[in-house]
Protein backbone atom coordinates (compact mmCIF):
# COMPACT_ATOMS: atom_id res chain seq x y z
CA UNK A 1 0.00 0.00 0.00
CA UNK A 2 3.15 2.26 0.80
CA UNK A 3 6.54 2.30 -0.68
CA UNK A 4 8.97 4.78 0.26
CA UNK A 5 12.37 4.35 -2.15
CA UNK A 6 15.66 6.13 -1.38
CA UNK A 7 13.70 9.18 0.86
CA UNK A 8 15.60 12.10 1.99
CA UNK A 9 14.83 15.28 4.06
CA UNK A 10 16.38 17.98 5.04
CA UNK A 11 15.54 21.56 6.20
CA UNK A 12 17.31 23.78 8.49
CA UNK A 13 20.93 23.09 7.00
CA UNK A 14 20.16 19.64 8.73
CA UNK A 15 20.08 16.27 6.65
CA UNK A 16 17.54 14.85 8.73
CA UNK A 17 16.90 11.62 6.73
CA UNK A 18 19.24 9.88 5.11
CA UNK A 19 17.81 7.68 2.04
CA UNK A 20 15.86 5.49 3.73
CA UNK A 21 13.59 2.76 2.26
CA UNK A 22 10.06 1.55 3.72
CA UNK A 23 7.40 -0.64 2.71
CA UNK A 24 3.72 -1.34 4.41
CA UNK A 25 1.23 -4.19 2.76
CA UNK A 26 -2.57 -3.26 2.99
CA UNK A 27 -3.59 -4.66 6.31
CA UNK A 28 -0.64 -4.54 8.35
CA UNK A 29 0.45 -2.68 11.60
CA UNK A 30 4.06 -1.58 11.07
CA UNK A 31 6.00 0.30 13.75
CA UNK A 32 8.95 2.25 12.92
CA UNK A 33 10.86 3.00 16.17
CA UNK A 34 14.07 4.84 17.56
CA UNK A 35 15.46 7.43 19.73
CA UNK A 36 14.52 11.24 20.00
CA UNK A 37 15.94 12.99 16.86
CA UNK A 38 16.25 9.76 14.75
CA UNK A 39 13.77 11.33 12.24
CA UNK A 40 10.82 9.46 12.56
CA UNK A 41 8.81 12.36 13.06
CA UNK A 42 10.19 14.01 10.03
CA UNK A 43 9.22 10.95 7.72
CA UNK A 44 6.20 10.76 8.86
CA UNK A 45 5.65 14.24 7.65
CA UNK A 46 7.66 13.48 4.30
CA UNK A 47 4.85 10.75 3.83
CA UNK A 48 2.29 12.73 4.03
CA UNK A 49 3.22 16.16 2.55
CA UNK A 50 3.52 18.29 5.46
CA UNK A 51 7.55 18.73 4.50
CA UNK A 52 9.03 18.83 1.28
CA UNK A 53 11.69 16.20 0.13
CA UNK A 54 15.18 16.44 -1.10
CA UNK A 55 15.17 13.32 -3.35
CA UNK A 56 13.21 9.79 -3.14
CA UNK A 57 10.53 8.14 -4.56
CA UNK A 58 6.51 7.80 -2.42
CA UNK A 59 3.78 5.89 -3.55
CA UNK A 60 0.69 4.89 -2.00
CA UNK A 61 -1.53 2.42 -3.29
CA UNK A 62 0.71 2.01 -6.57
CA UNK A 63 0.35 5.55 -7.37
CA UNK A 64 3.36 8.31 -7.35
CA UNK A 65 2.18 10.68 -4.08
CA UNK A 66 5.59 12.70 -4.29
CA UNK A 67 5.33 16.33 -4.15
CA UNK A 68 0.95 15.91 -3.41
CA UNK A 69 -0.12 18.03 -0.77
CA UNK A 70 -0.90 17.26 3.14
CA UNK A 71 -4.72 18.17 2.16
CA UNK A 72 -4.88 16.07 -1.12
CA UNK A 73 -3.54 13.00 0.13
CA UNK A 74 -6.13 12.81 3.33
CA UNK A 75 -8.89 12.55 -0.05
CA UNK A 76 -6.88 9.95 -1.35
CA UNK A 77 -7.16 7.95 2.22
CA UNK A 78 -3.78 8.95 4.07
CA UNK A 79 -4.67 10.20 7.00
CA UNK A 80 -1.87 11.11 10.39
CA UNK A 81 -2.78 12.19 13.83
CA UNK A 82 0.05 14.47 14.18
CA UNK A 83 3.04 14.22 17.39
CA UNK A 84 1.61 16.79 19.31
CA UNK A 85 -2.06 15.90 18.70
CA UNK A 86 -2.56 19.21 16.88
CA UNK A 87 -6.59 19.62 17.74
CA UNK A 88 -8.25 22.83 17.01
CA UNK A 89 -8.25 24.08 20.83
CA UNK A 90 -11.16 26.93 19.94
CA UNK A 91 -13.39 24.56 18.51
CA UNK A 92 -15.73 21.99 19.91
CA UNK A 93 -14.87 18.55 19.78
CA UNK A 94 -18.09 17.89 17.63
CA UNK A 95 -16.41 20.82 15.51
CA UNK A 96 -12.75 18.71 15.19
CA UNK A 97 -14.76 15.89 14.26
CA UNK A 98 -16.54 17.76 11.86
CA UNK A 99 -13.54 19.10 10.29
CA UNK A 100 -11.76 15.38 9.58
CA UNK A 101 -14.48 14.88 7.75
CA UNK A 102 -14.02 17.85 5.61
CA UNK A 103 -13.39 15.34 2.42
CA UNK A 104 -16.61 13.95 2.37
CA UNK A 105 -19.06 14.92 -0.03
CA UNK A 106 -22.10 13.58 -1.88
CA UNK A 107 -25.63 13.32 -1.03
CA UNK A 108 -24.93 10.80 1.56
CA UNK A 109 -22.41 13.04 2.85
CA UNK A 110 -24.72 14.38 5.99
CA UNK A 111 -25.70 11.31 6.78
CA UNK A 112 -22.05 9.58 6.70
CA UNK A 113 -20.75 12.00 9.00
CA UNK A 114 -23.30 11.74 11.43
CA UNK A 115 -22.69 8.44 11.43
CA UNK A 116 -18.96 8.69 11.94
CA UNK A 117 -19.71 10.98 14.78
CA UNK A 118 -21.80 8.48 16.17
CA UNK A 119 -18.84 5.67 16.09
CA UNK A 120 -16.14 8.04 17.32
CA UNK A 121 -18.18 8.57 20.49
CA UNK A 122 -19.34 4.95 20.52
CA UNK A 123 -15.13 4.30 20.53
CA UNK A 124 -14.81 7.28 22.87
CA UNK A 125 -17.48 7.90 24.95
CA UNK A 126 -15.33 10.72 27.08
CA UNK A 127 -15.86 12.41 23.93
CA UNK A 128 -19.42 12.15 24.07
CA UNK A 129 -19.80 13.12 27.47
CA UNK A 130 -17.88 16.51 26.45
CA UNK A 131 -19.43 17.12 23.08
CA UNK A 132 -19.99 21.00 22.74
CA UNK A 133 -16.86 21.35 25.37
CA UNK A 134 -13.55 23.30 23.09
CA UNK A 135 -10.76 21.06 22.64
CA UNK A 136 -7.98 23.36 24.13
CA UNK A 137 -9.94 22.70 27.38
CA UNK A 138 -9.30 19.13 27.09
CA UNK A 139 -6.11 16.30 29.35
CA UNK A 140 -4.09 15.92 26.83
CA UNK A 141 -5.46 11.83 26.99
CA UNK A 142 -8.54 13.20 25.78
CA UNK A 143 -6.87 15.25 22.95
CA UNK A 144 -5.13 12.01 21.50
CA UNK A 145 -8.94 10.50 21.55
CA UNK A 146 -9.71 13.33 19.46
CA UNK A 147 -7.28 13.62 17.25
CA UNK A 148 -7.86 9.89 16.72
CA UNK A 149 -11.15 10.36 16.37
CA UNK A 150 -11.02 13.60 13.78
CA UNK A 151 -8.23 11.54 11.89
CA UNK A 152 -10.44 8.80 11.32
CA UNK A 153 -13.57 10.88 10.05
CA UNK A 154 -11.82 10.72 6.92
CA UNK A 155 -12.60 7.53 6.16
CA UNK A 156 -9.07 6.72 6.10
CA UNK A 157 -7.57 3.59 4.03
CA UNK A 158 -4.42 4.19 6.00
CA UNK A 159 -3.63 5.68 9.37
CA UNK A 160 -0.12 7.35 10.46
CA UNK A 161 0.21 7.77 13.85
CA UNK A 162 3.23 9.67 15.15
CA UNK A 163 3.55 9.36 19.20
CA UNK A 164 0.14 8.33 20.05
CA UNK A 165 1.29 7.39 23.54
CA UNK A 166 3.84 10.79 24.40
CA UNK A 167 2.62 12.24 27.76
CA UNK A 168 0.02 9.92 28.75
CA UNK A 169 -0.67 8.11 31.77
CA UNK A 170 -0.42 4.30 31.81
CA UNK A 171 -4.23 3.52 31.85
CA UNK A 172 -4.87 6.08 28.90
CA UNK A 173 -2.05 4.42 26.88
CA UNK A 174 -3.95 1.48 27.07
CA UNK A 175 -6.85 2.96 26.10
CA UNK A 176 -4.61 4.44 23.03
CA UNK A 177 -3.45 1.01 22.10
CA UNK A 178 -6.62 -0.84 22.14
CA UNK A 179 -8.16 1.60 19.46
CA UNK A 180 -4.98 1.51 17.27
CA UNK A 181 -6.11 -2.22 17.66
CA UNK A 182 -9.23 -2.06 16.87
CA UNK A 183 -8.90 -0.03 14.24
CA UNK A 184 -6.05 -2.36 12.14
CA UNK A 185 -9.29 -5.36 12.64
CA UNK A 186 -11.65 -3.33 10.92
CA UNK A 187 -9.08 -3.11 7.98
CA UNK A 188 -7.65 0.22 8.40
CA UNK A 189 -3.43 -0.06 7.53
CA UNK A 190 -1.13 1.81 10.31
CA UNK A 191 2.03 2.78 10.39
CA UNK A 192 3.00 3.58 13.93
CA UNK A 193 5.72 6.13 15.27
CA UNK A 194 5.99 5.19 19.17
CA UNK A 195 8.55 5.75 21.75
CA UNK A 196 7.61 2.96 24.02
CA UNK A 197 9.17 0.50 21.90
CA UNK A 198 7.74 -2.36 23.52
CA UNK A 199 4.45 -1.73 23.18
CA UNK A 200 4.99 -0.88 19.50
CA UNK A 201 6.63 -4.06 18.83
CA UNK A 202 4.33 -6.05 20.67
CA UNK A 203 1.33 -5.18 18.56
CA UNK A 204 2.75 -4.52 15.73
CA UNK A 205 2.99 -7.30 12.59
CA UNK A 206 6.99 -5.75 11.20
CA UNK A 207 9.29 -3.24 12.63
CA UNK A 208 11.80 -0.72 11.47
CA UNK A 209 14.74 1.02 13.44
CA UNK A 210 16.09 4.45 12.73
CA UNK A 211 18.59 5.84 13.45
CA UNK A 212 20.55 9.07 13.11
CA UNK A 213 18.63 9.41 9.68
CA UNK A 214 19.04 5.62 8.67
CA UNK A 215 16.61 2.66 8.76
CA UNK A 216 19.66 0.20 10.51
CA UNK A 217 16.99 -3.11 11.32
CA UNK A 218 14.07 -4.38 9.83
CA UNK A 219 12.16 -7.41 10.23
CA UNK A 220 8.81 -9.37 11.95
CA UNK A 221 8.21 -7.31 15.19
CA UNK A 222 8.23 -10.31 17.49
CA UNK A 223 11.84 -11.08 16.45
CA UNK A 224 12.74 -7.42 16.98
CA UNK A 225 11.15 -7.51 20.45
CA UNK A 226 13.57 -10.11 20.83
CA UNK A 227 16.68 -8.95 19.32
CA UNK A 228 19.47 -8.30 22.34
CA UNK A 229 20.72 -5.20 20.40
CA UNK A 230 17.07 -3.50 20.19
CA UNK A 231 16.23 -4.97 23.66
CA UNK A 232 19.62 -2.73 24.92
CA UNK A 233 18.82 0.26 23.23
CA UNK A 234 15.19 0.79 22.99
CA UNK A 235 13.59 -1.42 26.06
CA UNK A 236 16.42 -0.47 28.94
CA UNK A 237 17.85 -4.40 29.30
Amino acid sequence: MLSVKNLKVAYGGIQAVKGIDLEVSKGELVTLIGSNGAGKTTTMKALTGSLPLQSGEIEFMGQSITGRSAWDLVAQGLAMVPEGRGVFTRMTILENLQMGAYVVTGNQAKAQVADDVDKAFATFPRLKERTNQLAGTLSGGEQQMLAMARALMSRPKMLLLDEPSMGLSPLMVEKIFDVVREVRSQGVTVLLVEQNAKLALQIADRAYVMESGLITMSGQAKDLLDDPRVRAAYLGE
